[in-house]
């Protein structure tokens, strides 16, 4: 992605905090014609000695498995909160909108799990994730109904290769930083999320952060 310096972020406890508050992801591949193939899924983000897995699955009628079974290399997007920016934050006039997010993105390289424990084994990484106590309802559905809901779906694992983290925060223009955080704590949810990571980075005013 387009990736000015004075947004990027080098610090790794950057993304993986967005990548675990905005699990949603992006998983991007080429199709068998060479085009853009798209499923937005939850990831569980793990962190191994060698260095970050995504774990996920989509359904087994999904082309997306076989895509990443014939061609590995992929792209993971992860967006975080977003919010319309007013060129009215500015001292001066001669300022237009933009548009601040934080966003990560992945290079990874696919492999697919398709033993049964294993695929039960990552399922409950997702449950411990969203909603720990089904992890009870899970096993109580039976050996039976689980090996079904299991066949239906195809496991993978999405080993980082590369990573990108963008924090689109109006960093260079220090000038519009105390109305931009006044603005933001009064938006919605987007907004408020954009407020939040401009004191995590100490761009708040004093007074307010």
């Amino acid at each position: 992605m387009y990736l000015p310096a004075h947004f990027e972020s080098h610090d790794p406890a950057h993304a993986h905090a967005l990548m675990r508050a905005h699990p949603l992801a992006s998983l991007v591949s080429n199709d068998d014609d060479g085009f853009p193939f798209i499923t937005h899924l939850p990831l569980h983000l793990q962190e191994r000695g060698d260095g970050l897995v995504l774990l996920g699955h989509c359904a087994r009628g999904n082309p997306h498995w076989r895509y990443l079974q014939q061609r590995p290399g992929a792209l993971v997007v992860f967006l975080g909160p977003h919010a319309y920016l007013s060129p009215s934050v500015y001292p001066d006039l001669a300022r237009v909108p933009t548009w601040n997010y934080l966003a990560v993105h992945c290079r990874v390289q696919a492999s697919l799990i398709e033993e049964p424990a294993a695929k039960d084994a990552l399922l409950k990484q997702l449950i411990g994730d969203h909603e720990p106590p089904y992890a009870a309802q899970w096993r109580a559905l039976g050996e039976e109904f689980a090996h079904k809901m299991l066949a239906g779906i195809v496991a993978f694992e999405l080993r980082v290769t590369d990573l990108q983290c963008k924090l689109k925060l109006n960093q260079h223009r220090k000038e519009s930083h105390a109305a931009m955080h006044a603005a933001y704590r009064e938006g919605d949810a987007g907004a408020q999320g954009l407020a939040q990571w401009m004191q995590t980075l100490g761009m708040a005013p004093a007074q307010e952060g």
